[in-house]
């Protein structure tokens, strides 16, 4: 069991790589990258349709809309410069999802654990600082989306690494610990008349035991209730934690940013400074982690048989990693047989609905960057401003609308069902622009001023999101098997993500007009709503309950 002082230390080592990777998605995956891949490829691009005349010669003053369509020549096609950052993002998800999928194993293991997260987060942050070495003149300016790819995926394999210690570090937090020692007193002292008997084994040992026997199972199940709840606000307050103290670090470097893209004017190095400083504060704080977090065995707490699945054990088996990748493909499609999700259908109902919602959500994200950059052709400190605001925006609604939940008396997925509507009028409030542009200076996302109402109206809703979709998520889980398939969760969300990208790209492509691409996204979203009310919460929970996982060996 962990003293006070070594919880402390796993502790902020865990939440100093929260600190230092979390940076990177606000301010560069969020933010900057899509803007500088599109930026690298208008400084190589052509004005369509002579492909003659340089897009960087041609460019109309900040403050204008409807800027010439440009397109550059990657290999022997012709591409629209925002579909090249939104193909590029496509195949970094993809990648990642790959990655994220083979590893998983891996990361389960506390041996590997440290050592696979640093491997990765050195991977992602070299990739992100690198871009202060590649100017959009340089001849071989196409690494810029190689060096994206690389960030993407060290950032996202090296996130599964750390959410692997979140159970062993809620088990280690005190409160937790001070429960498992009652239960361990407990059960201690149920064995005693077995192993020692009363008396000289007359009739009255006979008598004792049988009500020691029936007693126990009783106590047993009122401790074992009380640590799972104990457990289970632990991880809450830990994670909670880490997303706090990520977000603040992400507006802080957001704010600095800010500073230096309005000092360089919005220069493409200005564009390139902001994620190679996020490369570096990601490199610089993932240090205290290195020393902090605990790279050996698991702290013991979880040694007992009876709170972990027979199947986490190695049981002799040589370990390497070609097998643990294998094994980890093999157990992701044991999971996906349709006897497993017949006896789980809920669960799997939600998670295709949240297969659409996660990738509807990060492409709009991704999308209303690029939008207000080619469309609004907003400057680079504004897009900045958006950013800011939309993760401040969200911190208020994770506080806002657990307030209303407790007035209102609605369940996590009435919750969900009506935060997925609200976000969904971002887009069609896009595709309201087909009406007011050129009749109006406001109305349809034609304007800038509203792209920052926008940000924070998106915020609100996406930040209590994020916790209500796991939340809910949480109450279809087999008990004892939340880590796994909250695995399956995070690779639902990644190999989706690279859906919406991709069909936004092509959109873009094909119609020159990015704004079309609202109307997909609002069917995107709404196609998750009727799957979301089909959901059977209570029935989910039972068959959660009575689940148990069958490999193939098993089931033969």
């Amino acid at each position: 069991m962990l003293t006070t002082a070594q919880f402390k230390k796993r502790l902020h080592g865990w939440l100093s790589y929260a600190f230092a990777s979390e940076v990177f998605v606000i301010v560069s995956l969020t933010l900057f990258l899509p803007i500088c891949l599109e930026q690298f490829a208008r400084d190589n691009g052509y004005l369509l349709p002579g492909k003659t005349i340089p897009c960087k010669e041609a460019l109309m003053p900040t403050g204008e809309t409807d800027q010439p369509r440009c397109a550059v020549k990657i290999g022997f096609a012709w591409i629209d410069t925002a579909s090249f950052s939104l193909y590029t993002n496509s195949l970094s998800v993809a990648l990642q999802a790959i990655t994220v999928i083979s590893v998983g194993g891996i990361a389960d293991n506390p041996k590997h654990r440290k050592r696979l997260l640093l491997g990765f987060a050195a991977l992602g942050a070299a990739s992100a600082t690198l871009f202060l070495a590649l100017p959009s003149s340089s001849p071989i300016w196409p690494l810029a989306a190689l060096l994206a790819m690389f960030a993407n995926v060290g950032f996202g394999t090296s996130v599964v690494a750390m959410n692997a210690y979140l159970p062993s570090l809620a088990r280690g937090s005190p409160e937790v610990a001070k429960i498992r020692a009652e239960m361990d007193r407990t059960r201690s002292e149920s064995e005693l008349p077995a192993d020692e008997g009363i008396g000289n084994g007359g009739a009255s040992d006979h008598v004792d035991a049988p009500l020691m026997a029936t007693s126990r199972p009783e106590e047993d199940q009122e401790l074992r209730g009380t640590y799972d709840s104990e457990l289970s606000r632990a991880m809450s307050r830990i994670s909670s934690q880490g997303i706090a103290l990520g977000y603040g670090a992400g507006i802080c470097l957001l704010l600095v940013a800010l500073v230096l893209v309005t000092v360089l004017h919005g220069s493409t190095f200005a564009l390139r400074l902001a994620i190679g400083l996020s490369g570096i504060w990601w490199a610089v704080f993932s240090i205290p982690a290195a020393i902090w977090l605990d790279g050996g065995g698991d702290d013991g707490a979880s040694a007992d048989a009876v709170w972990i699945d027979d199947e986490s054990a190695d049981g002799g088996r040589k370990w390497n990693t070609r097998s643990e990748v294998v094994a980890a493909w093999r157990r992701l499609g044991g999971m996906l047989r349709p006897r497993e999700i017949k006896r789980l259908r809920n669960t799997f109902k939600y998670l295709a609905a949240w297969f659409l919602l996660s990738d509807g959500f990060t492409t709009i994200t991704s999308t209303a960057m690029l939008f207000g950059k080619t469309s609004l052709n907003m400057a680079p400190s504004a897009l900045v401003i958006v950013g800011v605001l939309s993760p401040l925006s969200g911190i208020l609604g994770s506080l806002v609308w657990p307030m209303l939940q407790r007035r209102l008396l609605w369940s996590n997925l009435k919750i969900v069902i009506v935060l997925v509507i609200l976000c969904s009028l971002i887009p069609a409030y896009g595709c309201m622009g087909f009406v007011f542009q050129g009749r109006t200076k406001f109305g349809g996302l034609t304007s800038q001023g509203e792209m920052f109402g926008l940000a924070v109206y998106f915020g609100f809703v996406y930040g209590a999101f994020q916790g209500y979709a796991r939340a809910f998520y949480a109450e279809l889980l087999p008990p004892g098997e939340e880590a796994r398939w909250y695995g399956l969760f995070s690779i639902t969300d990644k190999s989706s993500s690279f859906v919406g990208p991709l069909v936004v790209g092509l959109i873009s492509d094909l119609s020159g007009n990015i704004r079309y691409s609202f109307f997909f996204l609002v069917l995107m979203i709404w196609l998750a709503v009727p799957i979301l009310m089909s959901v059977d919460v209570e029935r989910g929970r039972k068959d959660a309950r009575e689940y148990r996982y069958i490999s193939t060996s098993d089931a033969t």
